[in-house]
């Protein structure tokens, strides 16, 4: 490898992790919606060269969680109503594909299964630890399906998702083991080769997790 390579290498490997960790704090709530993230601050935030912070940013108005306006700096995208339909309607046509082709050979996959297992094993109460169980069950099913393309798309849809929780703080969460018996029922449909039945479970019950957000960012506008 030529010292021009390892120089290449080493600035991805810059970007890379500035771009995780502006990530991280974007979902995790820590860089609330419409911030600007310039060139300058991230640079400085991060101890990186401007380009590498440009490219990290560029990164992340790929990925959805920011957005950049003409003559403006990148901004965390601040949702609506209108996006946290769109984001839950893309995930019902993105699993329902996968739940119909999961059922044609009766996979219920196992991963799905273990996430659903910690759900189960949680306390009855809502809490906001459900979410990443719950997510994980829904991207082993996409993940089933063994298309590395289908999986990249719908992991920059659960981005969005992540986003949506992070800036709506009445999340309306529902219990664990409510969320575990609806999994169940779409499983044991997938495992019964039942894919009508499959697709019916998964749209009652992401449209229901949309209502609630769209439910909580509503009273969010309003307090």
């Amino acid at each position: 490898m030529t010292s021009e390579s390892a120089d290449r290498l080493g600035v991805i490997g810059v970007v890379d992790a500035v771009t995780r960790r502006l990530r991280d704090q974007i979902l995790g709530g820590q860089i609330g919606a419409d911030t600007a993230l310039t060139e300058a601050k991230v640079s400085a935030t991060f101890g990186v060269a401007r380009p590498s912070a440009k490219a990290a940013i560029e990164q992340l108005v790929a990925s959805g969680l920011l957005v950049r306006t003409a003559h403006r700096s990148a901004r965390v995208v601040a949702i609506d109503a209108e996006m946290v339909r769109d984001v839950y309607r893309t995930r019902i046509r993105l699993e329902s594909a996968a739940l119909r082709e999961l059922a044609q050979t009766r996979t219920a996959p196992d991963a799905a299964r273990s996430a659903n297992a910690e759900l189960l094993a949680m306390p009855a109460a809502a809490d906001t630890a459900t979410v990443d169980p719950d997510l994980r069950f829904h991207t082993a099913l996409i993940d089933a399906v063994g298309s590395d393309r289908t999986s990249r798309m719908y992991r920059s849809v659960l981005d969005e998702v992540r986003l949506c929780m992070a800036q709506v703080q009445g999340r309306r969460l529902l219990e664990a083991a409510a969320i575990a018996q609806q999994h169940e029922a779409i499983l044991d449909a997938v495992a019964a080769g039942d894919a009508d039945l499959a697709a019916a479970l998964l749209g009652d019950h992401l449209i229901a997790a949309e209502q609630r957000l769209v439910e909580a960012l509503g009273s969010v506008w309003t307090s």
